[in-house]
């Protein structure tokens, strides 16, 4: 009110005046927003780890569906209670039947379970307890239920299970679920003495037996360096303390992780396999890495979404604070990271989350501590980049080359895709109808003729991420690929999803080998390709469409509501001329847009 009353006695407002303010940060502010609508820049829906990647709990463990292939059971962890090199001291389960003490760790050093729990989607898990009115349970322990001569034939189905309550393990007996029809028909076998498994009756037709819970776990396919829980058994394996802090970790005190996540290998070591790829957290020989760089938590994933969403508001406000030609942020390879980011980058981390390639060497990028989330440091990205169009929150929040293509067209040229007014169909019955290439088929191609060699412009970044399919790691036609589809492979060892693997038509059969993207592009359309979403401004910019954009976006951001179709007729022309004159100023297009009569009338 001060300032409108300061203007109100000054009696007019000078261009001066409106160049002074667009220097407050007030300014800045109001056009970060300005582009955080104009380019969607949230990705909090787009990546999801179903919480598979992350670690939480004491012990630090995987917290998603990932443990069913580690320790047999959904969101299960490691025994707290149990040192995984102290294994043999404190065996967990002795108390099994002929059981022996279990083996800490395998010849290669991977840990082995140390204790077991029986799964409750398979059996009914009851607590042992003197006091009990059931005469099953009324024992201290499994070893006191063992000694006994009517029910120490259970003694293989009762386990000690961490006990929230008594803050320890205790005994419970676990006999198969009565209430569920898969398993309430199991008997025991042998029909007397001690029981070691859980059968189908004789006659029976199910196909479900159970065998006692044990340390020891089965290869996945007869394949060493694989393991496959046993069916109804949770195999747990111990913890290990480290002083070695998680790199999101605020304090010094030692860490208790459990001993699968606590490790720290490039490669499986019988296989040979990458633990530097999503497969890492089923994999019971990698871990989560020093630091456990290749884990996170969910504070972890939500700072990375934020910084990831920041970004190309950052590249934006650099532009418009230095008056650079405003069309630079479609163009420009400058980019800033915070700690969130920086340690991302530089240390690898985030494996099997986010899908994307550092954008420059990481050597080179600036050092910034993992909590400094509010420091931004600017570095520059290598040739590949072009402005906010290859930003990770640009690729993700539009995941797909047509996607990516419609939110240019909209943002950055006001212009839709629809089919004409006078657009028709042919009979059910045309082979048009049938055209696999959308570009050509009937109906799609009224759109899809631009959409398709436009979206070519990102196809060296995949789809559904942020990672650039570099020429020398992926390129144009992988023979392995090819020769794998032409022997019906179509999986090829997981090697070659970003690859045609499948002929649907002649041009397919073609193409088997061919990066997907290069599938029904023409010699022309594979220039876009390898021109990168910077050939595609570099054209525009000839056209006069991103001027006219800009001006109708900066109208409507400033009026509150869009064009008349007369003030397009009185003004889009002009200041879209001098826009383009005063070279791309967006600071002096404003000022045109506040200065005009339209805005000074405006009720």
């Amino acid at each position: 009110m001060e300032e409108y009353k300061a203007f109100q006695a000054k009696g007019s407002v000078t261009a001066e005046d409106v160049r002074k303010m667009m220097g407050d940060e007030s300014f800045y502010e109001r056009m970060r927003n300005f582009h955080r609508a104009l380019l969607r820049s949230n990705i909090s829906g787009s990546v999801q780890g179903n919480g598979d990647y992350r670690v939480s709990g004491t012990p630090l463990s995987f917290a998603g569906n990932n443990s069913n292939s580690l320790r047999g059971g959904q969101s299960q962890r490691c025994d707290g209670e149990i040192a995984q090199d102290s294994c043999k001291a404190n065996p967990q389960d002795a108390h099994q039947d002929n059981s022996t003490a279990p083996a800490c760790r395998d010849e290669q050093g991977i840990p082995l379970p140390v204790s077991y729990d029986y799964d409750t989607n398979y059996y009914q898990c009851r607590q042992l307890d003197v006091n009990s009115t059931e005469p099953e349970l009324k024992f201290a322990d499994c070893n006191a239920l063992k000694a006994n001569a009517t029910y120490g034939k259970y003694v293989n189905f009762c386990d000690n299970r961490y006990n929230g309550t008594a803050g320890r393990s205790v005994g419970y007996l676990c006999l198969p679920d009565p209430n569920k029809n898969t398993t309430n028909v199991l008997v025991p076998s042998p029909a007397t003495g001690v029981i070691t498994a859980w059968v189908q009756p004789a006659g029976g037709t199910g196909n479900l037996n159970l065998n006692r819970c044990g340390f020891a776990m089965a290869q996945r396919n007869g394949v060493k360096g694989t393991w496959l829980p046993q069916q109804g058994c949770v195999q747990r394996e111990g913890y290990v303390t480290t002083t070695v802090q998680p790199y999101w970790s605020t304090t010094a005190e030692p860490v208790k992780v459990c001993a699968v996540e606590a490790q720290d290998r490039p490669v499986n070591p019988y296989t040979g396999e990458s633990c530097e790829t999503g497969r890492f957290n089923g994999d019971r020989s990698c871990g989560c890495g020093d630091k456990m760089r290749r884990c996170e938590i969910s504070d972890v994933h939500n700072a990375r979404v934020a910084a990831f969403n920041e970004e190309p508001l950052y590249i934006t406000d650099a532009v418009v604070r230095n008056d650079e030609p405003y069309f630079n942020i479609l163009t420009t390879r400058r980019s800033f990271v915070n700690g969130p980011l920086s340690e991302f980058y530089r240390q690898r981390q985030g494996v099997g989350v986010f899908s994307i390639k550092a954008p420059s060497d990481p050597a080179t990028l600036p050092a910034v501590t993992y909590a400094s989330t509010t420091q931004w440091n600017e570095y520059t990205r290598d040739n590949t980049h072009s402005g906010v169009l290859t930003t990770p929150a640009f690729l993700y929040r539009f995941p797909t080359q047509r996607a990516r293509v419609n939110e240019f067209y909209e943002a950055f040229l006001c212009k839709h895709f629809a089919p004409a007014a006078d657009a028709n169909l042919p009979p059910p019955d045309d082979a048009c109808n049938r055209e696999n290439n959308l570009a050509k088929r009937c109906g799609c191609n009224y759109c899809h003729a631009t959409i398709e060699p436009t979206g070519a412009h990102w196809g060296r970044y995949a789809e559904r991420s942020a990672l650039f399919l570099s020429p020398e790691q992926f390129p144009r036609l992988d023979v392995k690929c090819r020769d794998c589809a032409l022997n019906g492979d179509t999986g090829c060892g997981g090697e070659c999803s970003q690859y045609v693997m499948q002929a649907f038509d002649g041009d397919g059969a073609n193409s088997l080998g061919l990066l997907k993207t290069y599938l029904y592009r023409s010699a022309d359309e594979e220039k876009n390709i390898e021109g990168g979403p910077q050939t595609l401004v570099r054209r525009m910019m000839e056209t006069g469409d991103l001027e006219r954009c800009t001006v109708k976006r900066v109208w409507n951001e400033f009026l509150g509501r869009a064009m008349s179709a007369e003030e397009q007729r009185l003004y889009l022309q002009t200041l879209s001329q001098d826009f383009a004159k005063n070279n791309h100023s967006l600071k002096g297009l404003i000022e045109q847009v506040v200065m005009s009569d339209a805005y000074r009338r405006i009720d």
